[in-house]
């Protein structure tokens, strides 16, 4: 019997999008492009503020022929769905919230039969599903494995890596994993976000943190000569996630300064699968 690779994911919430406009109504809110979502697949996406700043992040997926489904945590699920209803108007478009909802995640291809592929574990050559249906759930096993994949893939989640309304889209690496379309017209936020993409402005972004101790805890200022560069996110041992300043955090690496989280010193890595490096003084002296 092989060791369990689904777990049961506590404090989620799903609200589901149908009728005939379902599509069109989201498409010109969100940040994702529903005409590449294919039906067995999950996408990151989010709803900004007109600042271009992440209000609700979500993963989207079909329901059936007509629906989008909507996946979020239980403390964004009535806020969303205040939101939606907001830009809802007459249109033809029914919002339902289940909160909490039955959310499960398989880490194996073998047991992800009838699951839908999470793309933002597919850009990092990593295999997980996602299921609306109870299941049997693995323990601690698959629950850490769960979490240290997230974490080796750089995959930034809201509440623990990163506060709403404090982060823009390029910060959590949306620009890369598929959830978030510069070429589908116009979405709330859209102007600024493709400002920052064609200006290639974008200085903070995921990191890869690793320590030769335990990480300190979530919330923990990360420093260089003493000033702060980012704050330590998710935090599974030795590893975890941060959303830094990459400039910064490249002068350091390339002038040999420590980077500290806390008082533990760490190395920085940028996710492998994102294409990105770390800016040296010369590249920021020529841009």
């Amino acid at each position: 019997m092989h060791a369990p690779t689904t777990r049961l994911l506590s404090g989620r919430a799903v609200i589901t999008v149908s009728g005939p406009d379902a599509e069109s109504f989201l498409q010109n809110l969100i940040t994702t492009d529903l005409g590449h979502l294919a039906p067995g697949e999950v996408l990151p996406g989010a709803l900004l503020t007109p600042q271009g700043k992440i209000l609700f992040d979500f993963l989207v997926s079909r329901d059936g022929e007509a629906g989008i489904r909507l996946e979020t945590s239980v403390d964004q699920g009535e806020g969303l769905l205040k939101r939606l209803t907001m830009y809802k108007l007459r249109a033809p478009v029914t919002l339902v919230l289940a909160s909490p909802a039955m959310v499960a995640v398989t880490l194996s291809e073998t047991d992800g039969e009838n699951g839908l592929r999470d793309m933002r574990f597919a850009k990092a050559g990593e295999t997980a599903f996602r299921r609306y249906e109870a299941v049997d759930g693995g323990g601690g096993a698959a629950i850490d494995g769960y979490e240290r994949l997230r974490i080796e893939s750089g995959i930034a989640v809201s509440g623990a890596d990163y506060a709403l309304q404090d982060a823009f889209p390029h910060d959590v690496l949306l620009d890369l994993n598929g959830g978030l379309s510069f070429r589908k017209g116009c979405y709330v936020g859209q102007e600024v976000v493709s400002r920052m993409q064609h200006r290639g402005t974008a200085r903070r972004r995921v990191v890869i943190v690793r320590a030769p101790t335990a990480l300190p805890e979530t919330g923990t200022a990360i420093t260089v000569n003493g000033r702060p560069i980012g704050t330590l996110g998710t935090v599974l041992g030795q590893s975890g996630l941060a959303i830094v300043r990459i400039d910064k955090a490249g002068e350091a690496i390339e002038t040999a300064v420590p980077i500290l989280a806390g008082d533990v010193s760490v190395t920085l890595t940028l996710p492998a699968w994102s294409g990105l490096t770390f800016p040296t003084a010369s590249e920021e002296a020529s841009a």
